[in-house]
């Protein structure tokens, strides 16, 4: 029965995990211990409940414990490596028509507040609501976060000529 949750769900888990992590190796980890958690967990998941939202908030919530645990190690770099960073640049390219590694750039240099709800809305398709249930903070930080970002994308983006 959970395997069916993993197939079902699986790829886009993996998805958010590597838009979080930004490299490869922390994306597993995060995804192998974000399924962990859901497994130990399960007998807590209400059936009433859409279950993408519910392994969503364990996989944001874990992000957030790694960040913690590794405070003095920053997640923020953007990759270990050129080959890395071309690696998943050309893995999105060939998803998408047009160039958008500019915008990707901004997007994973954001501060990780404004990122995470960034991530969240625009990526993986949640409302407002839905973020502010996952991130557990209300409606109105998730708003400000997501203008912020925008701002902030925005003036990164302009500076860049595009």
């Amino acid at each position: 029965m959970f395997d069916d949750y993993i197939n079902t769900h699986g790829k886009r888990l993996f998805s958010l995990c590597l838009k979080l992590c930004r490299n490869l190796q922390d994306a597993e980890d995060l995804y192998q211990e974000t399924w962990l958690k859901a497994y130990k967990f399960f007998d807590r998941y209400n059936p009433q409940l859409e279950f993408e939202g519910w392994l969503t908030a364990i996989c944001a919530n874990t992000y957030r414990d790694m960040l913690r645990r590794q405070k003095w190690k920053s997640l923020f770099v953007p990759f270990n490596s050129n080959e890395d960073k071309d690696t998943l640049l050309q893995s999105i390219a060939a998803e998408q028509k047009e160039d958008f590694s500019d915008v990707k750039e901004a997007v994973d240099n954001l501060p990780d507040k404004y990122r995470l709800a960034t991530v969240l809305y625009y990526f993986q398709g949640c409302d407002v609501k839905k973020a502010a249930e996952i991130l557990s903070i209300p409606e109105g930080t998730v708003k400000y976060r997501l203008h912020k970002a925008r701002e902030l994308l925005k003036r990164r983006l302009q500076q860049n000529g595009r």
